[in-house]
């Protein structure tokens, strides 16, 4: 397991530098000058010219010890994401007043919403061909097919307009949450519920499992001790998926209800053309991912040792 461990580890440190090489050059190179970006057009060449030196955009790209790259990384590791004009302070003070409100959304979210969908695609499964699994599924598939804002929507008008059962805007308190959160929950319910009930039908049909019938084990048993155990290899890789989303913040929901995360500080910054906020929230979500794909593959192994071969 630990050579497992090492090796994966060891394949992240190319990723990931290749990683920044791109994110560097789709800043730098492939988005045109920053001083234009963030200037404006009409800027006289003095004052790019200012911008540049004062923020090092006049120095080689890359073929030197003193060039971009080679600041640009030495700055990530010692934890400098750059300084944003528009907030007018450092980009990591405006990621860490961001990331509180959008993981007191998300967490809720991902962990409520996997959790009620593994409950019902497990009844699904266990009553495979009968009225409530057909019932499941249908609901599944109006939920899939009513579109996110349209869930947004509704919910603030139902809910919050006519009901007056939630506040529409603010983040003051867990009050303020419960919507987005329900939301947020509803939304994502229907095709969650088809993956893992896809997951556990995929295994109910294998082999081991008329094996342990012919054991006459109880189907309560076959289910959780054998076919959950070996069906959770894709549902906890369906899952991992969203965890980078957890701390970059969702954009939409964030955005209509005025909670003040990362996600609303993404929309802020591409409106804004802060540049330096908007770079280091692609990094982030790049690392993120990168460090999901390692734990998704130690958990793979934990689950199935024949991974690590």
């Amino acid at each position: 397991m630990l050579k497992y461990a090492a090796r994966r580890i060891l394949e992240l440190v190319p990723t990931t530098a290749g990683i920044l090489l791109l994110t560097f050059l789709l800043f730098n190179v492939v988005g045109g000058s920053p001083a234009e970006t963030i200037l404006g057009k009409n800027a006289t060449r003095e004052a790019i010219e200012a911008f540049n030196r004062k923020w090092g955009y006049d120095k080689p790209l890359v073929w030197s010890l003193d060039s971009q790259f080679v600041n640009f990384m030495t700055s990530l590791c010692k934890g400098d994401l750059g300084y944003s004009i528009e907030m007018n302070e450092k980009v990591s003070d405006v990621l860490k007043r961001g990331v509180g409100p959008s993981l007191s959304l998300t967490v809720p979210i991902l962990l409520g919403g996997s959790a009620l969908a593994l409950m019902l695609s497990v009844l699904a499964a266990a009553k495979r061909g009968t009225a409530v699994d057909s019932g499941i599924l249908v609901g599944s598939t109006v939920l899939m097919s009513v579109n996110y804002v349209v869930w947004v929507l509704a919910g603030q008008f139902v809910f919050s307009y006519k009901l007056g059962l939630f506040p529409v805007w603010g983040y003051e308190s867990a009050v303020y949450l419960a919507l987005p959160v329900l939301i947020g929950m509803v939304s994502s319910l229907g095709t969650d519920v088809r993956f893992f009930r896809t997951a556990l039908l995929d295994e109910i049909y294998k082999p081991y499992v008329l094996t342990a019938r012919s054991k006459r084990l109880s189907g309560a048993r076959i289910l959780f001790r054998h076919v959950l155990p070996n069906a959770l290899i894709p549902i906890v890789t369906y899952i991992s998926l969203s965890i980078p989303w957890l701390f970059t913040g969702s954009l939409l929901l964030e955005s209509f209800f005025g909670i003040p995360g990362l996600g609303s500080v993404s929309i802020n910054a591409i409106h804004s053309a802060d540049m330096a906020v908007v770079r280091a929230l692609v990094v982030l979500g790049a690392i993120l991912y990168q460090g999901v794909n390692l734990a998704t593959d130690l958990v793979y192994a934990a689950l199935d040792p024949r991974v690590r071969l």
